[in-house]
């Protein structure tokens, strides 16, 4: 599947945008994985693991071990909020922003300032759900002036394959979420 065969939700996630300077490049692939801050890398095995062990969980919630499926629901909430207090030190406020759309090959995001198309940006994604936090890079493919503030749009270049699952669930949980309110709306 290419990139651009990922669809985009229109949703709010906290970001970090940092313009890389000058002497600053993309880093390799090999790069990228030794630069990848730590908090990120225990949030992505975080995820790997929830998702795997999911089914798992809901195969339980129909047998009669209601409380053992209680007991490890509560123990990953506990985690997902260590988890999300952790991922919420990474959060600089300088450089803080608001998506517009996301998905996993692109995202878009409103800024006071213009940014050059072909400027490459190191990111950061704070996901509510699944509750993560994703490190990568991107490269700046369009910049358009929107009520007297600029529409950015950023492909990513350097997106590890589990971040990139992430987003797609991320997307598929917002793009539910608006289903369900569409049709609880139809029904009133």
């Amino acid at each position: 599947m290419s990139q651009d065969e990922y669809f985009s939700v229109h949703a709010h996630l906290k970001i970090n945008v940092e313009v890389l300077g000058d002497d600053e490049h993309v880093p390799s692939e090999a790069e990228f994985g030794r630069e990848i801050p730590v908090a990120f890398r225990i949030a992505s095995e975080c995820g790997d693991l929830d998702s795997s062990v999911e089914k798992e969980i809901h195969a339980l919630h129909h047998d009669d071990s209601q409380a053992l499926t209680k007991f490890l629901q509560a123990q990953n909430q506990k985690i997902n909020l260590l988890l999300g207090f952790m991922l919420s030190q990474q959060d600089n406020p300088k450089l803080r922003y608001q998506t517009e759309t996301f998905g996993a090959s692109s995202l878009t995001f409103i800024a006071r300032k213009a940014f050059e198309k072909g400027q490459h940006v190191r990111l950061k994604l704070f996901l509510e759900n699944p509750p993560s936090a994703i490190y990568c890079y991107g490269s700046v493919y369009g910049c358009k002036e929107k009520n007297g503030k600029f529409a950015v749009g950023v492909k990513y270049i350097r997106l590890q394959e589990e971040d990139k699952d992430v987003l797609i669930r991320a997307a598929l949980h917002q793009q539910q979420k608006l289903l369900r309110q569409r049709a609880l709306e139809r029904n009133s």
